[in-house]
């Protein structure tokens, strides 16, 4: 099955209202935001990754989804397979950085003792009084994301032994979730979610969660002073975990962002450069098979 067929086939079992039927990035129990995320060795980091840097990167992800929800973190559980005694130290310490960074304390998990390529999980549970969905943008909003898109992606190829400043590479190894940019920005997004799989990707993501369609302008897309400037190859790549939202027209985000489309009646993703259409790429972003 690929993912969005074993998704669809999860809808079939008894689902809690909170779920969502299974079409947002977290679940919701009154105030409570949950929501899990793995990463896999040779999919989500590199066997050569530091430790410390994958425990951190772990919990960012996670608590990047709280953000696009404009929750505050209450803690995480951690599902951890035991292995190599010195890796698993390293692991610790980069988690206790990462817990401490984000003001995230650990709530419990459980462990396992496995061999082979490491897969980790994490469920974090935040709060937020207003969450956003990734399906509620509106005909007529238009399109922000906050930061700079395509960092992770050249950070990758660094990690992989490529030239490339440690700026980049760290982007990469150990992303920062927006989760004060999330607050600023629950209480007027129409939709929100944050960037995993690519800007192109997520961006149609929203759109058809929203039952619309939206344009994005490639020359609006921020680039970092650093990033060689090959546009198409930043928005198709993945790790970003900037905020993609939706505010209505005229509307000025709270925080700094960058607009970068609108959501129109036409169903589906396109580009424009200068104004005019531009081609989509054959692959938009990461795909889970």
């Amino acid at each position: 099955m690929t993912e969005a067929e074993f998704i669809a086939a999860l809808r079939a079992l008894p689902l809690h209202r909170g779920a969502l039927d299974l079409r947002d990035d977290a679940a919701r129990i009154g105030d409570l935001v949950l929501t899990t995320d793995m990463i896999a060795e040779g999919v989500h980091f590199l066997a050569s990754d530091p430790p410390g840097d994958v425990a951190w990167k772990l919990v960012a992800v996670n608590l990047s989804d709280l953000a696009a929800k404009g929750a505050v973190p209450e803690g995480i559980m951690l599902g951890y397979p035991l292995g190599d005694e010195a890796w698993d130290a390293a692991f610790l310490d980069g988690l206790g950085a990462a817990l401490t960074a984000f003001d995230c304390p650990l709530l419990g998990g459980d462990t396992i003792r496995t061999a082979g390529a490491r897969t980790f999980a994490i469920t974090a549970i935040g709060r937020a009084a207003v969450a956003p969905s990734r399906g509620g943008a509106r005909i007529g909003d238009r399109l922000w994301v906050t930061g700079t898109i395509g960092d992770a992606g050249i950070g990758l190829a660094i990690a992989q032994g490529a030239d490339g400043p440690a700026e980049l590479l760290a982007r990469y190894r150990r992303p920062v979730p927006r989760l004060a940019e999330g607050r600023a920005l629950a209480p007027v997004a129409t939709a929100m979610m944050d960037i995993s799989d690519g800007l192109l990707i997520d961006a149609e993501r929203m759109a058809d969660a929203s039952g619309c369609g939206v344009t994005i302008e490639l020359g609006a897309v921020p680039l970092a002073p650093l990033h060689p400037g090959d546009r198409i190859a930043a928005v198709t790549a993945g790790d970003d975990y900037e905020l993609l939202f939706a505010l209505p027209d005229g509307v000025s985000p709270p925080v700094a962002a960058t607009r970068i489309g609108r959501f129109a009646p036409e169903p589906g993703l396109r580009l424009t450069s200068a104004g005019a259409p531009f081609a989509l790429p054959d692959r938009l972003g990461y795909q889970h098979g």
